[in-house]
C-alpha cells in the first residue's frame, strides 16, 4: 500500500463544500501511514507512545512494532463484530493506551471512531451514541482523577438505556482501580477481546471518512465534526515539520486529552504519522504529584516540544509563581513550548519564557479546522514572538477581518474572523448527517468564508490578534469592547494568576464589564485594595468608554475539561437567566463559588 496519497486539482463545489480539501481520487489508510508505514522503514523498534500516568504511577512504553501489532488485533476483533468500513465505534477512555489502539484499530478497518470525553454524563454521552449510530462501544470501567475514581461502565449503562440504537457490543477495559459485572451477550473484557488473529489495513479513499468529533452544538444537540482521511493525513504531516519543527524520532508531548481535537490530531495520529514518538499523560499540570509534574515529564522522556492550554501554565504559575519545582528537574532536552486552546495573555507567556528559556509560541486553531490556522512556522521561519498574538495565517488560510455588515475592515481595527473559502486540506468536510446546519453554521454569515466565530484584529505588520469569541464581545451604550482586551490588562497586575472578564446586563448601558481574579498562591495583601488597583489599571489603559468599575477575587475560575473559562455561564448567573450547567464543565462547584461572589456583590440585580 502507498504511504501516501496521490493529490488531485478537482474542486468540489455542490452543497456549499468549495471548501473541501484539495486531495482528490488516490487510496490510503490512516493507520497504515501512523504505524505499518514506519515499522516497514527501519522504525520498528523505536519506541512510538509513551504512557506515564501518574495517578496509577504507571509508565510503559510501546514500539512501533507493538502498537501496529495491538492495533491489527483489535481491529481483527472489530471485523469479528461485524464492523466494517464506514461502521461507527464510539471510544469511551480515559487517557490509557487502550483508547489509542481503538482509534487507530478503527482507522485500520475504515470504520468511523467517535471518541467521547472521559466521564461525559449519561446524556451527553447517549445524545452520541444516538447520533453516530455505532456498532461497537469501547469503554473503560473507570477514570482516575488525581484522588477520586470516576465509574465509566454505569454511565455507559444509563446512556444505552437513553438512547433507541443500541450497540451490538461493548468492549470494556477492567481497570483495578475499579472493576466491573459485565452484562450477558453485550459486554466483553479487554483482554480476551485482544485474544483473536489480526486484520490488514484496508484502503479507503482519500476523502472517505476518518473519524467523528461532537462539539457543543447552539440547538442543544452537539455538532459531528466529520473529518477525512487524505486532507487530515496531508495536514498534519505537513504541520509537524513546519509548524512544530519537529523531526522524525524526537520525542513530542501534546498534554491535551484524545477527547479534544488536540489529542486526536497531536497526541495520536500527527506524532505518529511523522515518526515522533507522542506520550499520553493520565495526570494534571498540579496535583500529580505537584507543580513540578510537567517538568518531571519532560525530563524523564526527553521531550522536545510540549503543546498545552495556557491554563496549564497559568495554574503552575499560581501554585509556583518562582517556578523552584523548576529547578528540581534537568528540561535541557525542550525546544519550544507551543500553547493553545484559548487565548494566552502576554503575562502568561513572558512568564513562561523567562522560566523555560526557550520561545513560547501561541497558536490558533478550532476543533472544526483540526490545525493551526494562525501559527509563527518554526519549520519554515521562527518570525518575531509578539506576546498576545499568534504571529501570522499558515500557509493555505485567507483570513480576512469582517465588520457586522461584512465589510473588511482597516488594519488594526478588531473585527469578525473569517477565512476565504476552499479551506485547506485537514479541515471538516461537514457536520455528520447534517449538511444543512453545516453550511447554515460557518457560511452562512459571509458567503464563500468560512465563518470562525471568533474576534480579532490583522496589524499593519500582518500579524494577526485573537481577542476572543465573538459572544464574549461586550456591547456598552453601542461601543463593542472585546473582553479579551480587558483580561490582557487585568493578567499585568503582578498578583494576578488568572482572570476572567464578562458582559452583564445593564439598564442604562446595556452591558457593563464585571471581572474576576484568582490571585497568585501566599499573597498577604488585602484583597480589597488589589481590586481597586485593577479598576484604576482599566481606565488607564482602556479608558473610562470601558465602564469597568466591578471585580472580585475568587477562589477558581469555572472552566471545561480543556481549560477554556465559562464566560458565558458566569454571564447567565449574573444576570439571573436560568441555564444547565455545561456538560463539558471540569468542576460544577465553581459555579456556586462564582454564585455566593456575585450575591455578594448584589446580583442578579433588578
Amino acid at each position: 500500500m502507498a504511504g501516501f496519497l496521490f493529490l488531485g486539482k478537482k474542486l468540489y463545489d455542490a452543497r456549499g463544500i468549495l471548501f473541501r480539501p484539495l486531495v482528490h481520487a488516490g487510496t490510503l489508510n490512516s493507520c497504515y501511514n501512523a504505524l505499518d508505514r514506519h515499522v516497514e522503514n527501519g522504525r520498528v523498534d523505536q519506541v512510538a507512545l509513551i504512557y506515564d500516568s501518574p495517578v496509577t504511577k504507571t509508565v510503559k512504553k510501546f514500539t512501533y512494532r507493538e502498537l501496529r501489532d495491538s492495533a491489527a488485533q483489535c481491529a481483527g476483533e472489530l471485523t469479528r463484530w461485524g464492523v466494517t468500513k464506514g461502521d461507527r465505534v464510539v471510544i469511551y477512555m480515559p487517557m490509557i493506551p487502550e483508547a489509542v489502539i481503538s482509534m487507530l484499530a478503527c482507522a485500520c478497518i475504515g470504520a468511523i471512531h467517535s471518541v467521547v470525553f472521559g466521564g461525559f454524563a449519561p446524556k451527553e454521552l447517549a445524545t452520541r451514541i444516538e447520533d453516530a449510530r455505532p456498532k461497537v462501544v469501547m469503554c473503560s470501567s473507570c477514570g482516575i482523577e488525581v484522588n477520586r475514581i470516576i465509574p465509566y461502565k454505569p454511565l455507559l449503562d444509563q446512556a444505552i438505556a437513553l438512547c433507541t440504537h443500541k450497540p451490538g457490543a461493548c468492549v470494556i477495559v477492567q481497570r483495578p482501580q475499579a472493576t466491573v459485572t459485565l452484562i450477558r451477550g453485550r459486554d466483553h473484557d479487554w483482554s480476551a477481546f485482544m485474544m483473536g488473529a489480526p486484520a490488514d489495513c484496508v484502503p479507503v479513499a482519500a476523502t472517505d471518512p476518518h473519524y467523528i468529533l461532537y462539539t457543543s452544538g447552539t440547538t442543544g444537540k452537539p455538532k459531528g465534526v466529520l473529518r477525512d482521511n487524505g486532507g487530515h493525513l496531508v495536514a498534519l504531516t505537513w504541520s509537524m515539520k513546519n509548524i512544530y519543527g519537529v523531526a522524525p524520532g524526537e520525542v513530542y508531548w501534546a498534554a491535551s486529552d484524545i477527547g479534544w481535537v488536540v489529542g486526536h490530531s497531536y497526541i495520536v495520529y500527527g506524532p505518529l504519522f511523522h515518526g515522533c514518538t507522542s506520550v499520553i499523560y493520565e495526570g494534571k499540570s498540579v496535583g500529580t504529584p505537584d507543580p513540578g509534574a510537567f517538568w518531571r515529564v519532560i525530563s524523564e522522556h526527553g521531550v522536545s516540544v510540549l503543546f498545552c492550554a495556557p491554563t496549564a501554565f497559568r495554574t503552575i504559575r499560581r501554585e509556583d509563581p518562582d517556578a523552584h519545582y523548576l529547578r528540581i528537574y534537568d528540561i535541557s532536552s525542550l525546544r519550544m513550548l507551543f500553547i493553545a486552546g484559548e487565548r494566552c495573555d502576554p503575562d502568561t507567556l513572558t512568564w513562561a519564557e523567562d522560566q523555560l528559556g526557550v520561545p513560547v509560541i501561541d497558536h490558533w486553531w478550532q476543533t472544526e479546522t483540526g490545525w493551526s490556522i494562525g501559527a509563527n512556522c518554526a519549520g519554515i521561519e521562527l518570525l518575531p514572538v509578539r506576546p498576545g498574538s499568534c504571529t501570522k495565517a499558515v500557509p493555505g488560510y485567507d483570513i480576512q477581518i469582517f465588520d457586522t455588515e461584512g465589510k473588511p475592515v482597516s488594519p488594526g481595527q478588531n473585527g469578525n474572523i473569517a477565512i476565504k473559502s476552499p479551506l485547506p486540506p485537514g479541515c471538516l468536510t461537514t457536520l455528520w448527517q447534517n449538511d444543512t446546519d453545516f453550511v447554515r453554521t460557518y457560511f452562512a454569515t459571509y458567503p464563500g468564508y468560512y465563518y470562525t466565530s471568533d474576534a480579532g484584529y490583522i496589524d499593519p505588520e500582518g500579524y494577526l490578534w485573537i481577542m476572543g469569541r465573538t459572544d464574549d464581545i461586550i456591547n456598552i451604550v453601542g461601543h463593542r469592547l472585546l473582553t479579551g482586551a480587558m483580561e490582557e490588562v487585568l493578567s499585568y497586575h503582578p498578583d494576578v494568576a488568572e482572570c476572567a472578564v464578562t458582559g452583564v446586563h445593564d439598564p442604562v448601558k446595556g452591558e457593563v464589564p464585571v471581572g474576576f481574579m484568582v490571585l497568585k498562591s501566599g499573597l498577604s495583601r488585602v484583597p480589597a485594595k488589589i481590586e481597586r488597583e485593577l479598576v484604576l489599571m482599566m481606565r488607564e489603559r482602556i479608558g473610562p468608554i470601558a465602564s469597568f468599575k466591578e471585580v472580585s477575587v475568587v477562589k477558581r475560575l469555572p472552566k471545561t475539561w480543556s481549560g477554556k473559562i465559562l464566560r458565558g455561564t458566569i454571564k447567565k448567573i449574573a444576570d439571573g437567566v436560568t441555564f444547565s450547567v455545561p456538560p463539558t464543565i471540569d468542576d460544577p462547584v465553581t459555579l456556586d463559588e462564582i454564585r455566593e461572589v456575585l450575591t455578594g456583590r448584589g446580583y442578579p440585580k433588578g
